[in-house]
């Protein structure tokens, strides 16, 4: 196959965006900063979403479904929640077009809006302004509401899935009677999302809360995990939001208590995109193309026929009929590959890089031996199996892959963690890469300091992290706790 990949150690930036592209999961549209999801790649996205809907739904949670345009004016309405995205944000004017006098069309100035509408970003404003309407009393409480839904960012340095102007995503919002109520919504989506990325991506993640400077806009504290990709950057690969009472009293969302007292709801909202696509592509790809994770590979199992002659083929489709029927009875998904279009050579690298976790091809001679030859793609080995039970072979295998892919990523990142007690052996482990552990004195403005001089922001604030007293590493103040820092995405 005439698709190459460059290498990650020579630039893993483009080997990046090549595996997106060749492998067949998105490419650039015809609008600058957005993507087209190619139908392989939608297909990892609907695992990931299905997976996600059902952890959600066996949680409380309900879907629903809220306009994509917001008035300008509930913008004004959170400081802090407009001040974020104010930036960001892609407004439509107008509501109509007409012809122009060269033939093509025009925006009809007398069709302008009476106000604004902005493309939502993220839907809390006008959610909570609907809100006002379902919630009046205690027994209303707590409304658990998510929604699937592509948002607009309005992102001048795109990079597919990981930083695109639109991207799907899901976005919980969620009310509550107390405060504690809705910390424990939001740490309950923090394990959630953690365990989605560990048990189904493959992907070990750390938990913690973000510095002030990097809490989410109009949030009174953000839950996040995040993930070590493979050039030593992190990725925030989740956050969790409580709001406290922020967007409730901005949009008077009230509700009469038990006591017949008029309170203000708790909020949390909280969200996953996209771009754990990307995640799932630096966590654990390789320099032949992707290697995804079984429980999320769209073809889980994929099988070449060897043969010369017809009724060579029409033997191996005999025989490896009932090994899929068998593997489909276990819910393992199975493509037979008969195009006669290609040679086995050409499609044994294609389903290489679209890193389909098993391979087997059965040939003639495999017939007669009763054998079949299984190819596994997160260590590219290859083994000669009896075909006899091979349908729990297959199954056991595929949990084992499951597992290496993990623990691979987590000896990663294990071997490029690093405590460090001085600035000199600061800037040299973030010039490295990888997660860094060290002492920071809690201010905004030594947090910016060392992101001007290192570029290393604070990824967390551990939730499991021990208390232990020590000194910044850059003003030698007190710390009562080590911080994460690293490069990121």
């Amino acid at each position: 196959m005439a698709k190459e990949l460059t290498s990650r150690e020579e630039n893993y930036s483009q080997w990046y965006n090549d595996l997106v592209i060749k492998a067949d999961l998105a490419e650039n549209s015809a609008v600058r900063g957005s993507m087209v999801i190619k139908p392989y790649g939608f297909a990892i996205w609907e695992k990931m979403q299905s997976v996600l809907d059902g952890m959600f739904k066996d949680t409380g949670h309900q879907n629903a479904y809220f306009p994509l345009f917001i008035p300008k004016s509930f913008f004004s309405k959170e400081a802090d929640h407009v001040e974020g995205f104010a930036k960001e944000c892609a407004v439509v004017t107008h509501y109509r077009l007409k012809n122009s006098e060269d033939g093509g069309v025009v925006v009809d100035e007398d069709a302008k809006l009476e106000e604004e509408l902005i493309v939502r970003p993220t839907s809390e404003t006008i959610i909570w302004d609907t809100y006002r309407n379902w919630i009046q009393s205690y027994r209303d409480l707590p409304l658990l509401i998510n929604q699937w839904a592509n948002v607009v960012r309005w992102e001048m340095r795109t990079r597919l899935f990981l930083r695109t102007a639109e991207f799907l995503w899901q976005e919980g919002h969620t009310a509550h009677e107390t405060k504690e109520e809705a910390i424990k919504e939001t740490e309950l989506i923090l394990d959630v999302y953690g365990d989605f990325a560990e048990k189904w991506m493959g992907m070990p993640v750390l938990k913690g809360v973000k510095s002030a400077k990097e809490r989410f806009a109009g949030a009174v504290e953000t839950y996040c995990i995040e993930a070590l990709m493979q050039d030593g950057k992190a990725l925030q690969a989740g956050t969790s939001h409580f709001l406290g009472q922020n967007f409730a009293k901005a949009f008077d969302v009230k509700y009469v208590s038990k006591e017949n007292k008029l309170e203000h709801v708790w909020a949390t909202s909280w969200g996953v995109s996209t771009r754990l696509m990307g995640a799932l592509v630096m966590a654990h790809s390789d320099d032949n193309g992707l290697v995804l994770p079984p429980k999320l590979a769209p073809i889980q199992v994929v099988i070449v026929p060897i043969y010369r002659k017809q009724e060579q083929l029409d033997a191996v489709t005999e025989k490896v009929d009932p090994i899929i029927n068998a593997l489909k009875a276990k819910g393992i998904s199975v493509k037979f590959d008969d195009r006669d279009t290609y040679k086995p050579g050409f499609k044994f690298a294609e389903w290489e890089l679209k890193g389909v976790p098993v391979r087997l091809a059965i040939g003639p001679r495999d017939l007669e031996n009763g054998t079949v030859e299984v190819a596994r793609r997160d260590t590219l080995e290859k083994e000669v199996l009896q075909m006899e039970d091979i349908e729990e072979k297959i199954a056991h295998l595929l949990e084992q892959i499951q597992e290496n892919i993990f623990q691979k990523a987590l000896n990663f990142r294990d071997e490029n963690t690093f405590r460090v007690d001085s600035w000199e052996e600061f800037e040299a482990k973030i010039e490295q890469g990888g997660f860094v552990w060290a002492h920071w004195d809690g201010t905004d403005e030594t947090e910016q300091i060392i992101k001007e001089k290192t570029k290393a922001t604070i990824r967390l604030i551990p939730i499991d992290g021990k208390q232990e007293v020590g000194k910044c590493i850059y003003s030698g103040n007190v710390s009562e706790q080590r911080v994460v820092f690293a490069k990121a995405y």
